[in-house]
C-alpha cells in the first residue's frame, strides 16, 4: 500500500454498516462518506474551482478517457498536472476510462490486450490497454487512479459476466505492475455484474492484491436498485476495513443513504449537475422543476433550509425567469445549489453516524420521498 495515503476508520454504525472516516492524501484530508462532483474535462460544468471550494467540496473526479482525447495527457503533464492545470489543489480522482470505452458500443472492440475504439470527437482509431490507462493517469497526476476494468452490460448471462470479471482481474495485476507514481493511490475495481457468487469471488480476489482502495463497478447500469443493494451487502464482509470503498457512478440521494448503510465511503455521479442545467433542483422534500409555471410568482428560495448563495440571494421566480430568458446564470445558480445540497447532505450523514443517528436520518429522509 502507498505510504502517502491512509484511510482512518473513526466509527462504524452499530445498526448498519455505515462508516465514518477520513482518507488522508497528499492534497488534503477527505472526510467520508463523501460525494465527488464530476469534472469530466477538468472542469465541473458551470462552476469555477473557487466556487467548488466555497461550497465545501473535498474531492473532484475527472475523466481519463475524455482528457486523453482532448487536450491529451502530455499537455496536462507539461502544465504541471491536473491540480495546476485546473487550479484545484484538493484531491482529484481519475477514472480509468473503462466505462467510457464500454459505452462506445459499435465503435470499440475488447480483446485480452485492451480496447480498440474510435474517438467520438474525430473518428480516429485509438487503443487503450491496462498499462496505457495507468500511464495516462500517472501523467495526469491525480491523487487516486483507477485500474482499467471491463464493465459487463446489463442484462448479461453468467458466462459473459465471469469472462469479464476474470479479465478485469488479469488487467488489475497488469495495472499494479505498471503503476509507479509515488504520490498516487491505485484502486482496484470489483466486478461480477448482478451475480452474487461472482461479486464475492471478485472481492476476495482483488482484496488479496495490494490496492490502496477498491471501486465497485458495473452497477447502476440498468439493474433494479434492490439488486445493486444486494450486491453491496454480499461483498461488504470481504472488503478490508482499512481501505476506502467507492461505488462508481452512483449518486441519487436514496442511493447515497443505502450505499452508506452498506459500508460505501465514496460516491460520484453527473446527475446533480446534469439535471440542474435542465432546470431541476434538489430540495429537502424532493426535486423541484424550476421552469414550471407554478413558480412564476414564487418569491421564496429554492429550498427554505438551504444556505447556499442561490438560496440566500434569489427567489424561485427570478431563477425561473433566468431559465426562460436563456441566461447562463440560471444554470450556474442551479448547479451551485445542487452541489451544495449534496455536500451538505453528506455532512449531515457524517454527523448522524458520529451521533448514532444515521438510521433516524436515513428513514426520515427516505420516508419524505
Amino acid at each position: 500500500m502507498n505510504r502517502h495515503f491512509r484511510y482512518e476508520l473513526i466509527k462504524t454504525d452499530k445498526r448498519t454498516g455505515a462508516r465514518l472516516g477520513v482518507y488522508h492524501t497528499p492534497h488534503g484530508d477527505i472526510p467520508t462518506p463523501v460525494y465527488m462532483p464530476v469534472g469530466t474535462a477538468a472542469a465541473v460544468k458551470a462552476m469555477s474551482p473557487r466556487e467548488m471550494d466555497e461550497i465545501g467540496t473535498h474531492i473532484l473526479l475527472s475523466n481519463t478517457y475524455h482528457l486523453h482525447l482532448r487536450p491529451g495527457e502530455a499537455l496536462v503533464k507539461e502544465a504541471g498536472g491536473l491540480h495546476t492545470f485546473m487550479d484545484w489543489h484538493k484531491p482529484i480522482l481519475t477514472d480509468s476510462g473503462g466505462f467510457q470505452v464500454f459505452s462506445l458500443t459499435g465503435i470499440r472492440k475488447i480483446t485480452e490486450e485492451g480496447v480498440a475504439f474510435q474517438s467520438h470527437i474525430d473518428g480516429s482509431r485509438r487503443f487503450i490497454a491496462p498499462e496505457t490507462s495507468v500511464q495516462i493517469q500517472q501523467d495526469l497526476g491525480a491523487d487516486i487512479a483507477m485500474a482499467f476494468d471491463v464493465c459487463s452490460p446489463f442484462p448479461c448471462d453468467g458466462v459473459t459476466a465471469r469472462k469479464d470479471m476474470e479479465r478485469t482481474h488479469r488487467w488489475a495485476q497488469r495495472c499494479l505492475h505498471t503503476h509507479h507514481r509515488e504520490k498516487q493511490a491505485l484502486f482496484g475495481i470489483v466486478q461480477g455484474s448482478v451475480y452474487t457468487d461472482l461479486r464475492v469471488e471478485s472481492a476476495k480476489t482483488l482484496t488479496q492484491l495490494p490496492f490502496d482502495g477498491y471501486g465497485i463497478g458495473g452497477l447502476s447500469v440498468g439493474e433494479p436498485k434492490s439488486v445493486m443493494y444486494d450486491m453491496l451487502e454480499a461483498i461488504a464482509p470481504y472488503m478490508p476495513a482499512d481501505r476506502p470503498r467507492y461505488l462508481m457512478g452512483v449518486g441519487t440521494a436514496d442511493c447515497l443513504f443505502e450505499g452508506v448503510a452498506r459500508g460505501v465511503d465514496l460516491f460520484d455521479c453527473v446527475l446533480a449537475t446534469r439535471i440542474a442545467r435542465n432546470g431541476t433542483v434538489m430540495t429537502g422534500t424532493g426535486r423541484l422543476v424550476i421552469k414550471n409555471a407554478a413558480y412564476a410568482r414564487d418569491f421564496t428560495p429554492l429550498d427554505a433550509h438551504c444556505d447556499c448563495y442561490a438560496c440566500t440571494h434569489f427567489t424561485r421566480a427570478y431563477i425561473r425567469h433566468l431559465f426562460k430568458s436563456g441566461e447562463m446564470l440560471a444554470m450556474r445558480l442551479a448547479v451551485l445549489h445542487n452541489l451544495h445540497f449534496y455536500n451538505n447532505l453528506m455532512a449531515r450523514i457524517q454527523k448522524a453516524i458520529e451521533n448514532n443517528e444515521f438510521e433516524t436520518l436515513r428513514h426520515y429522509y427516505l420516508d419524505m420521498r
